[in-house]
Parts: structure tokens; sequence; C-alpha cells
């Protein structure tokens, strides 16, 4: 799994999880909205995974 350079609109979280499972980055987008106006740290893990997640380098897609 990697953040996404050219799927992004924040830092490409979402963009990089939508190459790994080859889904939508609309999807993943609006699923992760969806699960953010549930209780619990959706946006904690989002920031998690923009600082774990490496940059992708490009030569995969």
């Amino acid at each position: 799994m990697h953040r996404s350079t050219s799927n992004k609109i924040i830092a490409g979280v979402c963009g990089g999880i939508a190459e790994s499972l080859g889904w939508s980055p609309t999807v993943v987008r609006v699923l992760w909205l969806l699960l953010s106006l549930l209780p619990g740290p959706m946006w904690v893990v989002y920031i998690v995974l923009w600082i774990l997640l490496p940059k992708s380098s490009g030569s995969r897609y």
C-alpha cells in the first residue's frame, strides 16, 4: 500500500488505497466520508496513514 501521487486531493491516502485495491478513487473517498460520519477516530486513522504510508514511486501505475 502507498500514497498516490496522481490521484490525490489532500495527501493521496484514499487514492493509494484505491490503486492498491483496484477500485475507483471516488468510491474509496465516498466510503471514507461515510465512515467518517460514524463515531470513531477515522480522521486520526487518515493522519496516521498519511504519515506512515510511503509515496508511490510512480513506476507501478
